[in-house]
């Protein structure tokens, strides 16, 4: 049986983006941010057999196809980074564009994801149905999520939060079975691949 980590990439992306922004820096270039040093850092007393991240699949918009083919070549190439770091990379749902007012009553392009989260409790619950896993580390902060925690819980299954010091989900950390937090200071640390 196996000890797992599965990360919502573009949540877990968000957190990050969150810890640069509070100290005035710009985000990380995503396909030179060093996750694998962070997660070795973060988890260096746990023995993974497998890492996962998971995004929504981009699809070229109408209505902002400049926008689209370059958020399609950053995914891409974050992909493959992630890939030669040692994780495996799960598209799965899609994101979407959609046309909503901002606080000026303006229209504005707005690209949300759909899906992950139902990929990831999917996959949750598949691997403690079939007994492939001892324990899941979960690095997502959504809410959403509690109830695949549960029924894997219910399947005796471990299930570690993995959350950020700023903002943890108190939700979250409640309905799993211990949580870890990463530090800001970890993750200015690994702004780029040494």
């Amino acid at each position: 049986m196996e000890t797992i980590l599965l990360i919502d990439g573009e949540n877990f992306k968000g957190k990050i983006r969150a810890v640069f922004k509070d100290v005035q820096k710009d985000r990380p270039i995503w396909h030179e941010y060093d996750f694998k040093g962070l997660l070795d850092k973060v988890l260096k007393d746990i023995l993974l057999d497998k890492k996962v991240f998971y995004f929504a699949r981009i699809k070229e918009h109408e209505d902002s196809r400049e926008k689209s083919k370059q958020l399609i070549e950053e995914q891409r190439q974050l992909k493959t980074h992630l890939e030669k770091q040692g994780f495996e990379v799960i598209l799965s749902g899609r994101v979407r564009g959609q046309l909503e007012e901002d606080q000026r009553g303006k229209k504005v392009l707005v690209f949300k994801e759909k899906g992950v989260d139902v990929k990831i409790a999917v996959d949750m619950v598949s691997l403690a149905c079939d007994k492939k896993v001892k324990e899941i580390i979960l690095g997502s902060s959504d809410s959403d999520l509690q109830p695949a925690i549960k029924e894997v819980r219910d399947r005796k299954v471990t299930c570690v939060y993995l959350g950020f010091e700023a903002q943890p989900n108190k939700g979250l950390s409640f309905t799993t079975s211990r949580t870890l937090l990463i530090r800001n200071s970890e993750i200015l640390e690994f702004e780029k691949v040494q």
